[in-house]
């Protein structure tokens, strides 16, 4: 009796360790098919869909103020639209952000404050979004205007050089003496190919068309703009547009000394009721509040936001601007007509034959470049005086 007592013993404690080993065999790190509780561990594909998901804040960085009549008073609008179509979700907002590693100090700040979506807005910030986005794979970032991306982090912009090319019509147009001035910020494929597509457009219309170009190097210094400004009247330009963040310095001095006005980023009409032409506009609400609505679905991977975006006058991210009062009802017919024949196909800004200012054909006859290709511009076309700072 005692015999069989003593095996039937062992043999539950046999058996007992036979399971303990089974359980934790199954959570051992080799066995990735499993988590501890015996269940499927999420996939990949699950990881991704969760990104931009959860969080109770987005978060939106400027590099200067919202109110600056520009680039920045833009995205500014388009953050609005988000805070309006998302009542439950805290808008986080920080300007005057500089493009260095303090950009990565700000976002990391919104993520703790529990932003799973983030916007960086200026062009300087995306090496610190990679940066951040590489820490954080949870978070989905939409980088404006950036030419790389990463899993969790993509770019969008918008093809702005068409209205640009439209409202270089307008200029050409409204010229007494062709001579037209560009006040730009730093030579990145941005500026150069909306010099350029000002400049063609001027062209189309008037052949003798040419663009001076001052590079100030910052995106919104309103002393350097005003010297610039001052300088390109004084040298008998007519019409000066800019690439710059903010307009209010440029559009004021420009007015005040009866030169007429092209504008960029948003309309700033109200500044110079005189001379005000037209200018070239962004439209970002509907397309930020689908972007949040993307990442807030888990869809960010696999939609059209996790590369490169880009949209078009067509799809309505950017627009020709408001004419000034000025402008004769016949320009502005023609002009509108231009943007109907560009809606259609049959009017493309860069078919070649395009030469550069050395002469030298960039684009060849009859060829049409892509997207891809104009976002590398490194160049400016003929009829642009200035030159690119190294």
């Amino acid at each position: 009796m005692k015999k069989r007592i003593k095996r039937t013993t062992s043999s539950l404690v046999f058996g007992f360790l036979a399971l303990v080993l089974l359980i934790t065999g199954c959570s051992q790190p080799g066995n990735d098919s499993k988590d501890a509780s015996g269940m499927a561990s999420p996939s990949a594909s699950a990881e991704q869909s969760a990104m931009g998901t959860g969080g109770s804040a987005v978060g939106f960085i400027f590099v200067g103020t919202k109110d600056d009549y520009g680039y920045n008073q833009a995205a500014y609008l388009g953050s609005v639209a988000v805070e309006k179509a998302y009542p439950d979700l805290k808008v986080l907002r920080a300007e005057n952000v500089p493009e260095t590693a303090e950009a990565e100090r700000v976002m990391e700040q919104m993520i703790k404050d529990g932003a799973k979506i983030i916007f960086p807005t200026s062009y300087g910030h995306l090496e610190p979004a990679l940066n951040v986005a590489k820490r954080h794979p949870d978070v989905v970032f939409f980088h404006q205007g950036g030419l790389k991306t990463s899993s969790n982090l993509g770019t969008y912009f918008g093809t702005i050089w068409e209205p640009v090319y439209l409202a270089g019509i307008a200029a050409g147009k409204m010229s007494k003496t062709g001579k037209l001035g560009y006040i730009v910020s730093v030579p990145i494929p941005q500026v150069l190919l909306n010099v350029n597509a000002f400049t063609l457009g001027a062209q189309s219309v008037n052949p003798d068309a040419k663009t001076s170009v001052v590079f100030t190097g910052s995106w919104c210094d309103p002393g350097q703009q005003a010297n610039a400004t001052n300088s390109l009247i004084d040298s008998g330009v007519d019409v000066l547009s800019l690439h710059q963040d903010c307009m209010k310095t440029v559009i004021e001095t420009a007015e005040r000394r009866g030169v007429m006005t092209v504008g960029y980023h948003a309309d700033a009409s109200s500044l110079a009721p005189k001379g005000w032409i037209t200018g070239s506009a962004w439209n970002w609400s509907d397309l930020f509040v689908d972007m949040v609505k993307t990442a807030q679905e888990g869809k960010f991977k696999g939609s059209k936001y996790d590369g490169k975006y880009r949209g078009t006058l067509a799809d309505n991210v950017v627009q020709l601007g408001s004419f000034g009062a000025n402008v004769p009802a016949d320009v502005v017919q023609f002009v509108e007509g231009k943007k109907d024949e560009l809606l259609k196909g049959t009017l493309k800004p860069f078919v070649g034959p395009v030469k550069d200012q050395s002469g030298a054909v960039r684009i060849k006859e009859g060829e049409t470049p892509t997207v891809e290709q104009l976002e590398g511009s490194d160049y400016f076309v003929e009829g642009v005086i200035g030159s690119i700072p190294k």
